[in-house]
């Protein structure tokens, strides 16, 4: 796996993992900087590392004082904070965030935070047989067996001076269980984990071969290639702009993974940066590495039944299947601005939100994709990163200033 710190290039790919926060940046007390007052390289982990705790498994040593190793401060603004993501179990709806936040709703309007044995950024969560689990920052990954009430932590690996691990301080991006007792959660530097045990312990593995050369990008049916990413002008040393070599896309050997889904068939895949794409027909136990025709990042990934797929990402990207990723088809957005988040509707419909707003929905998978705004109530327009049907409420969504409920027009 690529060593710390991260660069920069790889940073521009890296925005679901905090949204406008540095990948690798850690608060180390309860007042974090705001994003836009992050120095332009973070460090995480700097404390004094001590003795790991038993409820982590012993996966590799953790700081006390750490905020993977702090309970999540009960804050009367959390549902205007930064959040990620959401599900919906019968217990209602959840969404996760920075600080690790996790907050409950009956109704998608009203929401009260649970208390959570972890201070690090949440970026995903996901249930199975009533049972949920969350993932996030310094590989923490949190579950609750009793519909949200309290919450056990079940994994947490800092990054310490030592580096001790190559897994060490790696986020984890996203989960996907299979059943109440089976599942597997992915992240940075292609982290992959599996549990068979209900998420008490995650055994990491390997799925890149890497004696075998790194697979041509794909070419897109029906449509003309997606455009590379433009150059832009060299960057003053205190902002966040890239020239054009921190923009030159090549292949990593160990991409991020950023997103996981299955099939009605129970084939998994997953999607991650720089095109990277990863399928499995055999239920997880091995894979197949290929590139998406797009060598951006995706965020998402959504399965619609078959090897009907979408996937979507930086600069209003969405790539669409129907045979399990082997061939795809670009699909036009009408932005370009990235989307982080995305649900499957009946028919191959879908709903996908991103930056500034954008919500872009199809009622069906014959029909184009139509462009809407989210708006606040002050008429701001978050980035959005997740979104859930809410019955007649509409959908819910959440972003850098929190949930929302939208209606489309």
């Amino acid at each position: 796996m690529s060593s710390k710190p991260f660069n920069r290039t790889r940073l521009a790919g890296a925005l679901l993992l905090a949204m406008l926060l540095p990948l690798a940046a850690q608060s180390q007390d309860a007042e974090a900087p705001a994003a836009d007052e992050m120095p332009e390289e973070v460090m995480p982990g700097s404390a004094e590392p001590v003795e790991a705790t038993a409820s982590d498994g012993a996966q590799g040593s953790a700081a006390s004082v750490d905020p993977a190793a702090l309970d999540a401060e009960m804050m009367p603004r959390a549902s205007q904070s930064l959040l990620l993501d959401v599900v919906q179990t019968a217990a209602g709806y959840f969404v996760v965030g920075e600080r690790g936040h996790v907050l409950i709703s009956e109704d998608g309007r009203e929401w009260k935070q649970a208390p959570v044995p972890t201070r690090s950024t949440l970026t995903s969560i996901t249930s199975a047989d009533g049972v949920l689990w969350a993932g996030g920052h310094d590989g923490v990954i949190v579950h609750s067996t009793d519909g949200g009430q309290t919450w056990t932590r079940r994994r947490m690996q800092v990054w310490t001076p030592d580096y001790a691990d190559p897994l060490d301080g790696v986020p984890v991006m996203d989960i996907l269980m299979v059943d109440g007792m089976n599942g597997f959660a992915v992240g940075a530097y292609a982290m992959f984990l599996e549990t068979a045990d209900g998420g008490v312990t995650w055994t990491p593995r390997g799925i890149i071969n890497y004696d075998e050369p790194e697979p041509a990008p794909a070419e897109p049916v029906a449509q003309e290639p997606v455009a590379d990413e433009p150059a832009a002008e060299a960057p003053a040393a205190d902002d966040w702009t890239f020239d054009a070599s921190d923009l030159e896309l090549e292949a990593e050997a160990d991409p991020h993974l950023y997103a996981m889904a299955r099939t009605d068939e129970g084939h998994l895949v997953i999607a991650g940066e720089r095109g990277a794409f990863f399928r499995s027909t055999d239920g997880g136990q091995s894979w197949e590495r290929d590139r998406l025709p797009y060598e951006g990042s995706m965020f998402g990934v959504l399965s619609f039944g078959g090897g009907h797929l979408l996937v979507h990402g930086l600069r209003g990207n969405v790539l669409e299947s129907r045979d399990l990723g082997r061939t795809w088809t670009n699909v036009d957005t009408g932005v370009n601005t990235s989307l982080m988040g995305g649900h499957a509707l009946a028919n191959g419909g879908a709903i996908l939100v991103g930056a500034n707003g954008v919500v872009l929905t199809r009622p069906d998978a014959d029909s184009p994709f139509t462009e809407t705004r989210f708006e606040m109530a002050n008429g701001e327009t978050p980035n959005l990163t997740g979104v859930l049907p809410a019955g007649d409420a509409g959908f819910i969504v959440v972003g850098d200033k929190g949930a929302g409920l939208f209606r489309p027009q």
